[in-house]
């Protein structure tokens, strides 16, 4: 069963069980300030998750693209990837266990067709905390699955984790024995030929700030299951890159560099090209606008593209050809039917690269004559040491493989471990970065954020008055500290364009608008005239928050009653984001 065959189905059966089909979010997560990029298919429902009526109802369902950049470094085995697709039901505290249980058996067995004898699941194993989720196993067992293949855990199977205060819940976790190998009759969850393929939240407790567990009035239900894992599962492959997903795209990197896929010195360059290649163009084919920088998500994307670039020139493809924008091209192709605004985005993407792939081709050769430099200061010594190695990799873009290459050429060591050991520091301090930025996850949105995120909607109203109709919002990111918003507009902003803003934002403050919330259709709020950052995300029903005459906007939340909370106003910054964007930090005091 290919992909696409794979989301229909997926979305179809829970529509028939009265779910609502809701569009993917963006790739960058609205509201929240704590990821880069959506990482899971829940993040984007978090305020509906916390007790926010969404305006499409309590069951959904979708395919949302996420995006996992940690631990690039893994990027080039069997089964991980920088950009998936999650496909995701949801009971906003309709159905809880029986229904949510027995519809993912039914769609595995009878509409996926996979046997019931290559099923098995874990369940929560319970503490002296919270008990063991017997209800969840005694629902299996009475589906037909037997005792011997269900598994009680406590560390894997409680969602987030015992730490984290907020809703949280145990969860059931569904395997796939992925192997021509007898099944067991008793299931092992550490054994690696059992595939995680699916996993149901259920959220019924909230951890309190004192430690204790109290059941939560309204359960939700928060599910999630890998297309690339599940495509390649029912497909019977055992490499993520040999299922039809990525059939063509090898294909092509196999024709340009003329080079096999099945030559594993090949293998592993081919899949991070392919990785990385599709990453790159649904990243800039958001509509988002995310470009090329040293910042955030234009950094990630910049590195993406530069990685792919290093592993091309591995398999020996000529550089300055047009390999990446035909790749591009056979991935839009296939991911339109969903993403439309891949193909309206097109141009951009294949702009995006050919012009981060010269500017690149400067910095490797910058790279090149940087490692020739520290070559000459060694004095003789035959080692490149961790210092100038680290530089090389971080500075330049050089893979660690690329500077043994060179110092192989030129007679000379590197000093892999003190290399190793500084990546690892590095490694250490990204990851307590990401582990503090992914908290956001289902943690509360206080007050001030709350202020904040009102305060865009009058600050977008302010700079289209100042500068233009032109303006309109192409992100934002808020903190309790303070509101960061990135428009539309390609001229530095003048004093006293930002004198201007400022006073109208405060004056719309002062005059104690109320801000209303209606709910209406998605045709109906375009034709009032409501902006929308990203339009195509929304559903049929879509709330809008009229502020006076000031604003109308698509958005979901959280935002205030009335203006006159918000407090002063006071721009901080103005600067570039990318092209064609600018970027204003701003606080209320």
């Amino acid at each position: 069963m290919s992909s696409i065959d794979l989301k229909n189905t997926y979305l179809k059966f829970f529509e028939s069980k009265g779910h609502k089909i809701i569009p993917s979010a963006p790739v960058i997560p609205e509201n929240d300030p704590t990821c880069l990029f959506n990482t899971a298919g829940m993040q984007p429902l978090v305020p509906y998750l916390k007790g926010q009526k969404h305006p499409e109802g309590t069951r959904l369902t979708d395919v949302q693209k996420c995006f996992r950049t940690n631990d690039l470094d893994e990027i080039g085995d069997k089964t991980h990837h920088t950009f998936f697709e999650m496909l995701g039901n949801w009971s906003l505290g309709d159905y809880f266990k029986k229904e949510s249980i027995t519809w993912s058996f039914e769609l595995l067995t009878k509409y996926l067709n996979i046997p019931v004898e290559r099923l098995a699941v874990t369940v929560f194993k319970g503490n002296n905390i919270v008990d063991a989720d017997n209800e969840a196993a005694e629902i299996w067992k009475s589906l037909g699955i037997p005792q011997e293949r269900i598994a009680y855990t406590e560390e894997d199977n409680w969602w987030p984790n015992m730490e984290l205060t907020g809703p949280c819940g145990p969860d059931t976790e569904i395997f796939y024995w992925r192997s021509e190998e007898a099944i067991p009759k008793v299931f092992d969850p550490e054994n690696d030929n059992w595939v995680e393929i699916w996993n149901n939240v259920f959220m019924q407790y909230n951890h309190k700030e004192d430690g204790t567990f109290e059941p939560l009035k309204n359960k939700n239900v928060d599910t999630g299951m890998g297309v690339e894992r599940v495509t390649a599962v029912l497909e019977g492959v055992t490499d993520n890159y040999k299922a039809s997903i990525w059939k063509d795209v090898i294909k092509k990197i196999e024709e340009v560099s003329k080079l096999s896929y099945d030559d594993e010195k090949y293998t592993k360059s081919m899949r991070i090209i392919a990785d990385h290649m599709r990453a790159i163009v649904i990243i800039s084919g958001d509509n988002a606008g995310i470009k090329p920088s040293n910042t955030d998500q234009g950094y990630v994307l910049r590195r993406l593209i530069r990685r792919t670039i290093r592993y091309a020139r591995d398999l020996n493809i000529d550089i300055n050809s047009n390999w990446e924008q035909e790749i591009a091209e056979i991935i839009i192709k296939q991911y339109s039917s969903f993403y439309e605004e891949l193909e309206a985005n097109k141009t951009t993407i294949l702009e995006v690269l050919k012009n981060e792939k010269v500017k690149f081709n400067r910095t490797l050769e910058k790279g090149l004559r940087e490692f020739e430099k520290a070559v000459k200061s060694l004095n003789g010594e035959d080692t490149i040491n961790r210092d100038i190695a680290f530089k090389l990799y971080d500075t330049y873009g050089f893979p660690i493989e690329l500077t043994e290459e060179l110092a192989k050429e030129a007679n000379l060591k590197v000093d892999m471990e003190g290399f190793k050991k500084k990546f690892e520091e590095h490694q250490e301090k990204s990851r307590a970065g990401s582990a503090q930025k992914f908290k956001g996850g289902l943690a509360s949105t206080g007050e001030m954020e709350t202020k904040y995120h009102t305060a865009t909607h009058l600050m977008n109203a302010a700079l289209k008055k100042v500068l233009g109709p032109h303006v309109h919002q192409k992100g934002s990111n808020i903190t309790a500290e303070r509101m960061r918003f990135d428009f539309s507009h390609d001229a530095k902003m003048t004093d006293e364009e930002k004198k201007q803003v400022e006073e109208l934002v405060n004056k719309y403050i002062e005059m104690a608008i109320p801000v209303e919330k209606l709910e209406m259709k998605k045709e109906e709020a375009i034709a009032m005239g409501a902006e929308a950052m990203f339009i195509e995300k929304y559903g049929d029903i879509v709330s809008v928050y009229k502020i006076g005459d000031v604003s109308l906007e698509i958005c979901g939340g959280p935002h205030v009653s009335n203006t006159s909370e918000l407090g002063k106003f006071k721009i901080k910054k103005e600067e570039a984001s990318s092209a064609g964007v600018r970027r204003i930090k701003a606080i209320l005091e």
